[in-house]
Protein backbone atom coordinates (compact mmCIF):
# COMPACT_ATOMS: atom_id res chain seq x y z
CA UNK A 1 0.00 0.00 0.00
CA UNK A 2 1.02 3.60 -0.41
CA UNK A 3 1.11 5.12 2.77
CA UNK A 4 2.62 8.20 2.13
CA UNK A 5 1.96 11.72 3.72
CA UNK A 6 0.66 12.61 0.02
CA UNK A 7 -1.75 9.82 -0.47
CA UNK A 8 -2.99 10.05 3.38
CA UNK A 9 -3.55 14.14 2.86
CA UNK A 10 -6.19 12.52 -0.13
CA UNK A 11 -8.40 10.75 2.87
CA UNK A 12 -9.21 14.78 4.46
CA UNK A 13 -9.94 16.01 0.72
CA UNK A 14 -10.81 13.86 -2.57
CA UNK A 15 -12.19 10.28 -0.25
CA UNK A 16 -13.95 12.15 2.56
CA UNK A 17 -17.46 10.92 3.07
CA UNK A 18 -18.90 7.38 2.11
CA UNK A 19 -16.82 5.69 -1.09
CA UNK A 20 -19.11 4.22 -3.83
CA UNK A 21 -18.96 3.90 -7.50
CA UNK A 22 -15.90 4.99 -9.23
CA UNK A 23 -14.53 6.65 -5.67
CA UNK A 24 -13.95 3.12 -4.82
CA UNK A 25 -11.78 2.20 -7.80
CA UNK A 26 -10.11 5.30 -7.32
CA UNK A 27 -9.23 5.03 -4.16
CA UNK A 28 -8.31 1.00 -4.65
CA UNK A 29 -6.02 2.53 -7.31
CA UNK A 30 -4.48 5.45 -5.66
CA UNK A 31 -3.49 4.10 -2.30
CA UNK A 32 -1.93 0.69 -4.35
CA UNK A 33 -4.32 -1.73 -2.66
CA UNK A 34 -4.34 -5.21 -4.07
CA UNK A 35 -8.10 -6.44 -4.07
CA UNK A 36 -8.53 -9.69 -5.46
CA UNK A 37 -11.73 -12.45 -5.55
CA UNK A 38 -12.21 -16.28 -5.49
CA UNK A 39 -13.23 -17.93 -8.72
CA UNK A 40 -15.71 -19.41 -6.91
CA UNK A 41 -17.35 -16.17 -5.62
CA UNK A 42 -18.20 -15.56 -9.17
CA UNK A 43 -19.27 -19.25 -9.38
CA UNK A 44 -21.94 -21.67 -8.57
CA UNK A 45 -22.97 -22.21 -4.66
CA UNK A 46 -23.51 -25.73 -3.37
CA UNK A 47 -24.35 -26.71 -0.17
CA UNK A 48 -26.32 -30.20 1.92
CA UNK A 49 -29.42 -28.11 1.70
CA UNK A 50 -29.31 -26.84 -2.06
CA UNK A 51 -27.30 -30.04 -3.77
CA UNK A 52 -28.18 -29.06 -7.26
CA UNK A 53 -27.34 -25.60 -7.01
CA UNK A 54 -28.71 -22.41 -5.80
CA UNK A 55 -28.40 -21.13 -9.51
CA UNK A 56 -29.75 -24.48 -11.31
CA UNK A 57 -32.53 -22.72 -12.30
CA UNK A 58 -31.52 -20.09 -13.94
CA UNK A 59 -30.85 -21.22 -17.79
CA UNK A 60 -28.51 -18.49 -18.37
CA UNK A 61 -26.19 -19.28 -15.49
CA UNK A 62 -22.64 -20.46 -16.93
CA UNK A 63 -20.87 -21.69 -13.93
CA UNK A 64 -17.51 -22.40 -16.27
CA UNK A 65 -14.08 -20.78 -14.95
CA UNK A 66 -14.27 -18.65 -18.08
CA UNK A 67 -17.29 -17.03 -17.18
CA UNK A 68 -16.23 -16.61 -13.94
CA UNK A 69 -13.58 -14.20 -14.93
CA UNK A 70 -16.12 -12.36 -16.56
CA UNK A 71 -18.00 -11.65 -13.76
CA UNK A 72 -15.26 -11.04 -11.33
CA UNK A 73 -14.40 -8.39 -13.91
CA UNK A 74 -17.51 -6.78 -13.84
CA UNK A 75 -17.69 -6.31 -10.55
CA UNK A 76 -14.36 -4.22 -11.16
CA UNK A 77 -11.95 -6.27 -9.27
CA UNK A 78 -8.31 -6.66 -10.59
CA UNK A 79 -7.15 -9.76 -9.16
CA UNK A 80 -8.64 -13.90 -9.25
CA UNK A 81 -7.52 -16.53 -6.83
CA UNK A 82 -7.41 -20.23 -8.26
CA UNK A 83 -7.43 -23.83 -7.47
CA UNK A 84 -5.49 -26.12 -9.17
CA UNK A 85 -7.77 -28.40 -9.67
CA UNK A 86 -9.48 -26.67 -12.58
CA UNK A 87 -6.15 -26.87 -14.52
CA UNK A 88 -6.20 -30.74 -13.90
CA UNK A 89 -7.44 -33.61 -15.68
CA UNK A 90 -8.91 -36.22 -13.42
CA UNK A 91 -6.27 -38.19 -14.06
CA UNK A 92 -4.18 -35.99 -12.18
CA UNK A 93 -2.38 -34.50 -15.56
CA UNK A 94 -2.44 -30.89 -16.77
CA UNK A 95 -5.24 -29.72 -18.48
CA UNK A 96 -3.69 -27.36 -20.93
CA UNK A 97 -6.39 -26.62 -22.69
CA UNK A 98 -8.06 -25.05 -19.78
CA UNK A 99 -4.95 -23.17 -18.46
CA UNK A 100 -4.87 -21.38 -22.27
CA UNK A 101 -8.48 -20.93 -22.26
CA UNK A 102 -8.67 -19.41 -18.51
CA UNK A 103 -5.53 -17.45 -19.27
CA UNK A 104 -7.32 -15.84 -22.82
CA UNK A 105 -10.20 -14.84 -20.51
CA UNK A 106 -7.45 -13.26 -17.83
CA UNK A 107 -5.96 -11.28 -20.20
CA UNK A 108 -9.36 -10.32 -22.22
CA UNK A 109 -11.12 -9.28 -19.32
CA UNK A 110 -7.78 -7.57 -17.26
CA UNK A 111 -7.98 -9.74 -14.56
CA UNK A 112 -4.53 -10.88 -13.07
CA UNK A 113 -3.91 -14.34 -11.21
CA UNK A 114 -3.11 -14.00 -7.75
CA UNK A 115 -3.34 -17.14 -5.37
CA UNK A 116 -3.28 -20.49 -6.42
CA UNK A 117 -5.04 -22.70 -3.47
CA UNK A 118 -4.82 -26.47 -3.27
CA UNK A 119 -7.84 -28.61 -3.03
CA UNK A 120 -7.19 -31.92 -1.62
CA UNK A 121 -10.68 -32.48 0.10
CA UNK A 122 -13.25 -31.85 -2.58
CA UNK A 123 -12.04 -35.71 -4.06
CA UNK A 124 -13.25 -38.74 -2.25
CA UNK A 125 -9.93 -40.66 -2.75
CA UNK A 126 -8.95 -37.60 -0.07
CA UNK A 127 -11.27 -38.18 2.23
CA UNK A 128 -9.09 -39.25 4.79
CA UNK A 129 -6.56 -36.60 4.54
CA UNK A 130 -4.11 -35.43 1.63
CA UNK A 131 -0.63 -34.58 3.02
CA UNK A 132 -1.38 -36.71 6.41
CA UNK A 133 -3.74 -39.54 4.84
CA UNK A 134 -2.92 -42.75 6.56
CA UNK A 135 -1.91 -44.29 3.32
CA UNK A 136 1.54 -43.15 2.15
CA UNK A 137 0.60 -43.71 -1.65
CA UNK A 138 -2.46 -41.13 -1.06
CA UNK A 139 -0.21 -38.87 0.83
CA UNK A 140 2.23 -38.62 -2.37
CA UNK A 141 -1.02 -38.36 -4.72
CA UNK A 142 -1.80 -35.21 -2.87
CA UNK A 143 1.64 -33.99 -2.94
CA UNK A 144 2.16 -34.54 -6.61
CA UNK A 145 -0.94 -33.08 -7.35
CA UNK A 146 -0.21 -29.94 -5.38
CA UNK A 147 3.21 -29.52 -7.19
CA UNK A 148 2.08 -29.27 -10.42
CA UNK A 149 -0.45 -26.85 -8.74
CA UNK A 150 2.84 -24.94 -8.23
CA UNK A 151 4.12 -25.06 -11.62
CA UNK A 152 0.97 -24.29 -13.03
CA UNK A 153 0.60 -20.96 -10.88
CA UNK A 154 3.78 -19.78 -12.09
CA UNK A 155 3.04 -20.67 -15.44
CA UNK A 156 0.10 -18.58 -15.06
CA UNK A 157 1.71 -15.56 -13.40
CA UNK A 158 0.01 -15.91 -9.74
CA UNK A 159 2.21 -14.81 -6.65
CA UNK A 160 2.13 -16.89 -4.08
CA UNK A 161 0.40 -20.50 -3.66
CA UNK A 162 -1.94 -21.48 -0.06
CA UNK A 163 -2.33 -24.61 1.27
CA UNK A 164 -5.80 -24.74 2.99
CA UNK A 165 -6.16 -28.62 4.34
CA UNK A 166 -9.87 -28.74 4.28
CA UNK A 167 -9.32 -32.72 5.04
CA UNK A 168 -6.44 -32.87 7.32
CA UNK A 169 -7.32 -32.98 10.76
CA UNK A 170 -9.93 -35.30 12.91
CA UNK A 171 -13.89 -35.92 13.85
CA UNK A 172 -13.25 -37.95 16.79
CA UNK A 173 -11.05 -38.36 20.16
CA UNK A 174 -8.17 -41.19 19.50
CA UNK A 175 -9.34 -41.33 15.89
CA UNK A 176 -5.27 -40.33 14.69
CA UNK A 177 -2.44 -40.34 16.49
CA UNK A 178 -1.58 -36.14 16.52
CA UNK A 179 2.02 -36.11 16.51
CA UNK A 180 2.55 -38.07 13.34
CA UNK A 181 0.06 -36.19 11.28
CA UNK A 182 1.34 -32.92 12.33
CA UNK A 183 4.81 -34.28 11.42
CA UNK A 184 3.44 -35.86 7.66
CA UNK A 185 1.48 -31.99 7.39
CA UNK A 186 5.34 -30.26 8.16
CA UNK A 187 6.83 -32.84 5.63
CA UNK A 188 4.48 -31.70 2.82
CA UNK A 189 4.39 -28.18 3.42
CA UNK A 190 8.40 -27.94 3.49
CA UNK A 191 8.37 -29.76 0.08
CA UNK A 192 5.96 -27.56 -0.96
CA UNK A 193 7.37 -24.51 0.19
CA UNK A 194 10.57 -25.33 -1.44
CA UNK A 195 8.97 -25.77 -4.54
CA UNK A 196 7.49 -22.17 -4.30
CA UNK A 197 10.95 -20.61 -3.64
CA UNK A 198 12.02 -22.39 -6.21
CA UNK A 199 9.52 -20.83 -8.71
CA UNK A 200 9.60 -16.94 -6.52
CA UNK A 201 6.24 -17.72 -5.01
CA UNK A 202 5.07 -17.20 -1.80
CA UNK A 203 3.52 -20.25 -0.06
CA UNK A 204 0.94 -20.30 3.38
CA UNK A 205 -0.87 -22.59 4.88
CA UNK A 206 -4.35 -21.16 5.91
CA UNK A 207 -5.57 -22.07 9.19
CA UNK A 208 -9.31 -23.04 10.59
CA UNK A 209 -10.74 -24.15 13.78
CA UNK A 210 -13.13 -26.94 11.90
CA UNK A 211 -15.03 -27.77 8.66
CA UNK A 212 -14.81 -30.01 7.25
CA UNK A 213 -13.21 -31.96 9.59
CA UNK A 214 -15.95 -31.70 12.77
CA UNK A 215 -13.11 -31.44 15.73
CA UNK A 216 -10.33 -29.92 14.67
CA UNK A 217 -8.68 -29.30 10.99
CA UNK A 218 -4.54 -29.42 11.41
CA UNK A 219 -3.82 -25.87 11.89
CA UNK A 220 -6.96 -25.12 13.73
CA UNK A 221 -5.15 -21.15 14.75
CA UNK A 222 -2.99 -19.02 13.33
CA UNK A 223 -0.17 -19.78 15.66
CA UNK A 224 -0.71 -23.43 15.08
CA UNK A 225 0.02 -22.49 11.69
CA UNK A 226 2.52 -19.78 12.46
CA UNK A 227 4.64 -22.48 14.08
CA UNK A 228 4.46 -25.02 11.47
CA UNK A 229 5.59 -22.21 9.28
CA UNK A 230 8.71 -21.67 11.14
CA UNK A 231 9.08 -25.62 11.64
CA UNK A 232 9.31 -24.97 7.62
CA UNK A 233 11.95 -22.37 7.48
CA UNK A 234 14.13 -23.92 9.93
CA UNK A 235 14.10 -26.98 7.46
CA UNK A 236 14.91 -25.08 4.24
CA UNK A 237 17.37 -22.88 6.33
CA UNK A 238 15.53 -20.16 5.27
CA UNK A 239 12.16 -17.60 5.42
CA UNK A 240 9.82 -19.26 2.66
CA UNK A 241 6.46 -20.12 4.22
CA UNK A 242 4.20 -17.72 5.87
CA UNK A 243 0.33 -17.90 7.16
CA UNK A 244 -2.35 -16.98 4.83
CA UNK A 245 -5.06 -15.11 7.13
CA UNK A 246 -8.97 -15.64 6.78
CA UNK A 247 -10.87 -12.95 8.47
CA UNK A 248 -14.07 -15.31 9.17
CA UNK A 249 -11.43 -18.11 10.36
CA UNK A 250 -10.24 -15.79 12.73
CA UNK A 251 -14.11 -14.82 13.89
CA UNK A 252 -14.84 -18.37 14.14
CA UNK A 253 -12.43 -19.23 16.67
CA UNK A 254 -12.61 -16.00 18.49
CA UNK A 255 -9.71 -14.39 17.84
CA UNK A 256 -9.02 -10.64 17.34
CA UNK A 257 -7.92 -10.60 13.86
CA UNK A 258 -5.10 -7.33 14.55
CA UNK A 259 -3.60 -9.02 17.33
CA UNK A 260 -3.16 -12.22 14.73
CA UNK A 261 -0.82 -9.89 12.58
CA UNK A 262 0.81 -8.22 14.83
CA UNK A 263 1.86 -11.57 16.13
CA UNK A 264 3.19 -13.11 13.01
CA UNK A 265 5.31 -9.91 12.55
CA UNK A 266 6.60 -10.49 15.82
CA UNK A 267 7.86 -13.83 15.21
CA UNK A 268 8.99 -13.09 11.78
CA UNK A 269 6.36 -15.10 10.28
CA UNK A 270 4.93 -13.58 6.87
CA UNK A 271 1.73 -13.30 5.41
CA UNK A 272 1.46 -15.00 2.53
CA UNK A 273 -2.82 -13.76 1.52
CA UNK A 274 -5.51 -12.56 2.82
CA UNK A 275 -8.97 -13.63 2.83
CA UNK A 276 -11.94 -11.27 3.45
CA UNK A 277 -15.40 -11.74 4.32
CA UNK A 278 -18.10 -11.57 6.89
CA UNK A 279 -18.76 -13.83 9.67
CA UNK A 280 -20.17 -13.94 13.16
CA UNK A 281 -18.59 -14.02 15.99
CA UNK A 282 -18.17 -17.66 17.30
CA UNK A 283 -19.89 -19.13 14.49
CA UNK A 284 -19.75 -21.21 11.71
CA UNK A 285 -17.24 -20.10 8.37
CA UNK A 286 -20.23 -18.01 7.04
CA UNK A 287 -17.96 -16.36 4.51
CA UNK A 288 -21.08 -13.70 3.87
CA UNK A 289 -20.17 -9.98 2.00
CA UNK A 290 -17.15 -8.03 3.93
CA UNK A 291 -17.76 -5.70 6.28
CA UNK A 292 -21.41 -6.49 7.17
CA UNK A 293 -20.74 -7.34 10.86
CA UNK A 294 -18.42 -6.05 13.24
CA UNK A 295 -17.01 -2.94 11.49
CA UNK A 296 -14.51 -1.86 14.69
CA UNK A 297 -13.07 -5.45 14.58
CA UNK A 298 -13.02 -5.12 10.61
CA UNK A 299 -11.53 -1.70 10.63
CA UNK A 300 -8.55 -2.61 12.85
CA UNK A 301 -7.92 -5.41 11.27
CA UNK A 302 -7.52 -3.08 7.85
CA UNK A 303 -5.28 -0.93 10.50
CA UNK A 304 -3.16 -3.86 11.21
CA UNK A 305 -2.45 -5.15 7.73
CA UNK A 306 -1.50 -1.28 6.89
CA UNK A 307 0.69 -0.98 10.06
CA UNK A 308 2.76 -3.91 9.99
CA UNK A 309 3.52 -3.40 6.25
CA UNK A 310 1.34 -6.06 4.49
CA UNK A 311 1.61 -5.26 0.55
CA UNK A 312 0.18 -8.25 -0.90
CA UNK A 313 -3.62 -9.19 -2.32
CA UNK A 314 -6.59 -8.99 0.02
CA UNK A 315 -8.34 -11.90 -1.71
CA UNK A 316 -12.29 -12.19 -1.20
CA UNK A 317 -13.74 -15.97 -0.14
CA UNK A 318 -17.12 -15.63 0.10
CA UNK A 319 -20.52 -17.35 -1.07
CA UNK A 320 -23.14 -15.82 -1.50
CA UNK A 321 -25.65 -18.38 -2.06
CA UNK A 322 -28.63 -16.10 -1.93
CA UNK A 323 -27.61 -12.67 -3.75
CA UNK A 324 -26.21 -12.49 -7.34
CA UNK A 325 -22.26 -12.87 -7.10
CA UNK A 326 -21.60 -9.98 -9.42
CA UNK A 327 -23.24 -7.50 -7.05
CA UNK A 328 -22.26 -9.01 -3.75
CA UNK A 329 -18.60 -9.41 -4.70
CA UNK A 330 -18.72 -5.45 -5.72
CA UNK A 331 -20.43 -4.74 -2.45
CA UNK A 332 -17.63 -6.33 0.09
CA UNK A 333 -15.05 -4.08 -2.76
CA UNK A 334 -17.12 -0.80 -1.06
CA UNK A 335 -17.54 -2.10 2.55
CA UNK A 336 -13.68 -2.78 2.31
CA UNK A 337 -12.56 0.18 0.38
CA UNK A 338 -14.43 2.58 3.66
CA UNK A 339 -13.42 0.36 6.01
CA UNK A 340 -9.84 0.79 4.94
CA UNK A 341 -10.40 4.56 4.15
CA UNK A 342 -11.35 4.23 8.29
CA UNK A 343 -8.38 2.79 9.18
CA UNK A 344 -5.98 5.03 7.24
CA UNK A 345 -7.47 8.12 8.53
CA UNK A 346 -6.52 6.40 11.99
CA UNK A 347 -2.98 5.21 10.66
CA UNK A 348 -2.70 9.29 10.00
CA UNK A 349 -2.53 9.75 13.66
CA UNK A 350 -1.00 6.89 14.67
CA UNK A 351 1.35 8.45 17.02
CA UNK A 352 -1.66 10.30 18.85
CA UNK A 353 -2.88 6.76 19.07
CA UNK A 354 0.28 5.37 20.48
CA UNK A 355 0.57 7.82 23.18
CA UNK A 356 -3.23 6.82 24.16
CA UNK A 357 -2.55 3.41 23.96
CA UNK A 358 0.43 4.05 26.35
CA UNK A 359 -1.87 5.51 29.08
CA UNK A 360 -3.32 1.86 29.50
CA UNK A 361 -6.97 3.65 29.76
CA UNK A 362 -9.26 2.51 26.83
CA UNK A 363 -11.10 5.81 27.22
CA UNK A 364 -8.28 7.52 25.25
CA UNK A 365 -8.36 5.31 22.67
CA UNK A 366 -12.43 5.54 21.78
CA UNK A 367 -12.56 8.97 22.19
CA UNK A 368 -9.53 9.25 19.54
CA UNK A 369 -11.11 7.26 16.84
CA UNK A 370 -14.73 7.56 17.60
CA UNK A 371 -15.46 9.78 15.12
CA UNK A 372 -13.43 7.94 12.42
CA UNK A 373 -15.27 4.97 12.88
CA UNK A 374 -18.71 5.98 13.14
CA UNK A 375 -18.60 9.05 10.62
CA UNK A 376 -15.01 8.75 8.93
Amino acid sequence: MDLSPAKLGLLATKYDGYLEGSLVDEFIADFGINFAAGHWCAGEFFDRFAPGGYNSDNPGFDPSEEAQVARVAQAGIKGIEWHEVVFQNPDGTRNQAKIDSVSAAMKEHGVRPTNMNFNTWSAPKFKYGGCTHPDPARRKEALDQMLLGVETAHEIGCASCNIWPGSDGWDYHFEVDYGQRLSWFIDGCTALADACDRKGLKFGTEPKQYEPREMNMITNTVAKAALVAMEVNKNLGKTVMGVVIDYGHEQMVGNTPADSLYMLKRFGVPIANFHVNGAKYNANDEDRIAGTDDVWRFIEFCYAAADTGYSGWFGLDQFTYRTEQTVSMRLSMEFFANSMKKALKIYAMRDQLAAAQATGDAVQTIQLVKKVVYNG
